[in-house]
């Protein structure tokens, strides 16, 4: 039986006041203390791995139950192995990262730590991406540590599309787009000659989404599209998913395949950020013919 190596490849960077979600601060134009900030990206960081534990638990379990319906000896049967890894920019970064782990006490599964080099976003995600491949790893599937409203189907889903790319000759890409013009999710096989440059911070004013779909055009790269996942960036952002994380945490009483991001949940409550209101308007097209 084949052995099928996955990589869930998570950027992130350590959580310290002033470096991290500086658009929710007043250093760019949010409303929180830095230390609020980063304490907010803190959970965020801490849910999204619990999140990614799950999902690949749910993914190894299936793998070992479609091994153990195989039929002994079959050489075209695939099992499938998963792999956490965590990367942050620069050797000093992955240290820290390596530590706030290791005092938040025991994981779900292992978590392995790298971090990536380069002079852009675009060398520091085609490096760590590098790192990966070089680690004898078939697909890998990438995404940030701001995103608390991930569903497990999504990581899930994810991994089975490349799966279906694994089959195809050259291999291709699969990506889910952010609320913002941009990407959340992205990865690809280890046969697809791809990368990232020329993708993040487009200096004509192309944004991510269109610049991954573009590029695959001009290679003629299948491309397949996941359901969108926000992610949290700017007050806004947040706004957004003070809705959302309320509704995840109520409605995992009730779903056995929704992890509560519990932990950023608990953290809007301690610094009073839980009831979002918008004035009320006439932003409506008319319904008093109807109506009446």
């Amino acid at each position: 039986m084949k052995v099928r190596r996955n990589a869930l490849l998570l950027f992130s960077k350590v959580p310290e006041p002033g470096k991290v979600k500086t658009r929710l601060t007043p250093l760019k134009d949010g409303l929180f203390d830095p230390g609020i900030a980063s304490y907010l990206y803190h959970c965020m960081l801490f849910d999204v791995a619990e999140i990614c534990c799950d999902a690949l638990a749910d993914l190894e379990r299936k793998s070992r139950d479609a091994a153990g319906d195989a039929a002994a000896g079959d050489a075209a049967s695939v099992f499938d192995e998963y792999t956490l890894i965590i990367s942050s920019p620069g050797a000093d970064q992955e240290r820290m990262m390596r530590e706030l782990f290791a005092e938040s006490g025991v994981w779900p599964r292992p978590i392995e730590f790298i971090h990536d080099e380069g002079a852009s976003f675009d060398e520091h995600y085609n490096d760590a991406f590098s790192q990966v491949w070089d680690g004898g790893f078939d697909t890998v599937l990438s995404m940030g540590c701001d995103m608390p409203a991930l569903r497990r189907s999504i990581v899930t889903e994810g991994f089975e599309r490349l799966h279906q790319l694994c089959e195809v000759p050259g291999g291709g890409i699969v990506l889910a787009p952010d609320q913002e013009l941009g990407v959340s999710v992205v990865g690809w096989t280890s046969s697809t000659d791809f990368d990232h440059s020329g993708v993040f911070y487009n200096q004509d004013g192309l944004t991510v989404l269109p610049a991954y779909i573009r590029k695959c055009k001009a290679l003629g790269l299948p491309a397949l599209y996941l359901p969108d996942v926000p992610d949290v960036d700017t007050m806004r952002d947040l706004d957004h998913h003070v809705t959302l994380v309320e509704a995840l945490v109520y409605c995992a009483q009730f779903q056995d395949d929704v992890t509560p991001p519990w932990r950023t949940a608990e953290a809007l409550r301690e610094v009073g950020y839980t009831d979002v209101r918008i004035m009320p308007n006439n932003l409506f097209d008319p319904r008093g013919e109807i109506d009446r």
